[in-house]
C-alpha cells in the first residue's frame, strides 16, 4: 500500500480523483440540458398523440432514447467517478414484433426510471455546476493572486481587485498584507473544494445507482439464479463424492468380502482351520466396511444432529479435531433443519482447516442467535494467514453460505490468531 508524506487534506486539491469528479460536474450541465430537452419533447409529443396511434411509437421511442442516455451516464460515471453500475435487462417483446417491443418498453419500470433521471438530473446539474465552478475557479484565482496581481496596474489601470467602490471611495486589494490575506482565503477555498465536489458527486452516484441500474427485484432474481446454480453444483459434487466413496470404499470391501467368504465356503470341508481363518479376516473386513459406511453417513447428515441438535453434534465434531476445542452453544431453540445442517458442515470444515493448516494449540467454537440470524464463530491461536484465494475450502464455504443469504467473514492476520465468523438466517 502506497504511503504519502502529505496529509490527505493537502493532497486532495491535486489528486486525479478530484479533477475527474470536477470534470464530471462540468460535463453534467450540458449533457443534462440535452437529456432534459429531448426527453421532455419526446414524452410530451407522445403523450399528446396518444389519442391517435402515433403516440405509442413516439412515447416508446422517447423511453428508448432515455435508456440510451442512461448508457452514456453509466459510462461517464464509470470513467470519471469509478462507479460501475450494471445495465438493466434489455427490453424484449414476447412475440418479437414491433408492437410487442413497444408494449414491453412502455411496461418497463427501468425505462421510466431513466426518464425520471433525465428530468430530475437537470436542476441538480445546474446547482452542482454553479457551486463547483464558482468555488473551484474563485479558490484557485484568489490563491494564486500574488502571481497575477501585477496584471491590474499594468493593463486594467487599477491597483488590484476592487473590493469596494461607490464613486467616492475605492478599496483595492493591493498592499502586501491584503494580497497575503486574499491568497489565504483562496487557500481555504482550494482545500475545501475537493470535499464539496465529492459531496456533490455523491448525489450523482446515488442517482445513477438508484435510477439507471437494475431494480432491486431484478438484482435479487439474478442473485437467486446464481445461488441456485451454486446449490445445484454443490449437490452434484456431493453426489459424485458419495458415489466415489461408496465405489472405492465400502463397495470394494464388500466385493472382496464376498469373494473371501466364497473361498472359505469351498475350504470349509477340506481345510476347516484355513476356512475359519478366512472367516475371521472377513469379519474384520465387515467391521471396516461398517465403519466406512458410518463415516460416510455422518458426512451426509449425522444422526446426532437430527436427534440432539447443534450442541451435541458440534461437540462430537470437536472431539475428533486434532487440537483441543471448546464448544459453547447458546440457542433458544433449533433453527430450520437446512440451516442447522449448513451450520454443522460449516463448523466441521473450519475445524478441519484448523487441524490441517493452522498449526494451532487450541480452538474455540461459539454459536448464538442474534435477532433472526444464527451466528457461528471459530477461533484458533494458529499461524494465521488464511485466505479465500488460497483454497482451504473457504471459497466453497462462502458459496454455500451465499446460497442461503449467509455471510462468511475472515480475520486472519499473519502470525494469528484467526477468527472466522459465519452468519446464517434463522428461518
Amino acid at each position: 500500500m502506497a504511503t504519502h508524506r502529505l496529509p490527505v487534506a493537502i493532497r486532495a486539491p491535486f489528486e486525479a480523483r478530484t479533477w475527474r469528479e470536477f470534470g464530471h460536474l462540468l460535463l453534467g450541465l450540458p449533457l443534462s440540458c440535452l437529456y432534459f430537452a429531448l426527453s421532455i419533447a419526446m414524452v410530451s409529443a407522445g403523450a399528446g398523440l396518444l389519442i391517435t396511434f402515433l403516440g405509442i411509437p413516439v412515447l416508446a421511442g422517447g423511453l428508448a432514447m432515455c435508456r440510451g442516455f442512461g448508457a452514456v451516464e453509466r459510462a461517464r460515471a464509470r470513467g470519471l467517478l469509478g462507479l460501475d453500475v450494471s445495465a438493466p435487462a434489455p427490453v424484449r417483446g414476447r412475440t418479437g414484433g414491433a408492437m410487442s417491443w413497444m408494449g414491453a418498453m412502455l411496461k418497463s419500470g427501468a425505462s421510466w426510471r431513466h426518464l425520471l433521471y433525465a428530468v430530475l438530473h437537470m436542476p441538480w446539474a445546474v446547482f452542482a455546476f454553479s457551486v463547483s465552478v464558482a468555488l473551484w475557479v474563485w479558490g484557485w484565482a484568489l490563491f494564486t493572486y500574488p502571481l497575477w496581481q501585477w496584471v491590474f496596474p499594468m493593463y486594467a489601470g487599477q491597483d488590484g481587485i476592487q473590493l469596494y467602490g461607490d464613486g467616492t471611495h475605492d478599496f483595492y486589494l493591493d498592499s502586501p498584507f491584503e494580497i497575503a490575506v486574499t491568497s489565504g482565503v483562496g487557500l481555504l477555498f482550494v482545500l475545501a473544494g475537493p470535499w464539496i465536489i465529492r459531496s456533490l458527486t455523491a448525489v450523482d452516484r446515488l442517482m445513477v445507482r438508484g435510477l439507471l441500474g437494475p431494480s432491486r427485484l431484478a438484482t435479487r432474481v439474478t442473485e437467486l439464479e446464481s445461488d441456485r446454480g451454486v446449490v445445484v453444483d454443490t449437490a452434484a459434487a456431493d453426489l459424485r463424492r458419495i458415489e466415489r466413496d461408496l465405489h472405492d470404499g465400502a463397495q470394494a470391501r464388500l466385493v472382496a468380502l464376498a469373494m473371501d467368504l466364497g473361498l472359505a465356503k469351498e475350504k470349509l470341508t477340506e481345510d476347516p482351520k484355513a476356512a475359519a481363518l478366512m472367516v475371521e479376516e472377513a469379519h474384520g473386513e465387515v467391521k471396516t466396511a461398517l465403519r466406512e459406511l458410518r463415516d460416510l453417513a455422518r458426512g451426509i447428515h449425522p444422526a446426532v444432529l437430527t436427534d440432539r441438535g447443534l450442541d451435541a453434534a458440534l461437540s462430537a465434531v470437536a472431539s475428533r479435531c486434532a487440537v483441543p476445542v471448546s464448544v459453547e452453544v447458546d440457542l433458544p431453540g433449533r433453527p430450520a433443519p437446512a440451516i442447522e445442517g449448513i451450520a454443522y458442515f460449516t463448523v466441521s470444515e473450519l475445524l478441519q482447516n484448523v487441524s490441517k493448516h493452522a498449526g494451532a494449540r487450541r480452538a474455540r467454537v461459539e454459536v448464538w442467535r442474534t435477532g433472526d440470524r444464527l451466528m457461528l464463530q471459530v477461533r484458533d491461536d494458529g499461524r494465521g494467514g488464511a485466505d479465500m484465494a488460497a483454497g482451504s475450502g473457504l471459497a466453497g464455504l462462502t458459496e454455500r453460505l451465499d446460497a442461503v443469504d449467509g455471510i462468511l467473514a475472515i480475520d486472519s492476520p499473519e502470525g494469528g490468531p484467526t477468527t472466522v465468523t459465519a452468519e446464517l438466517p434463522w428461518r
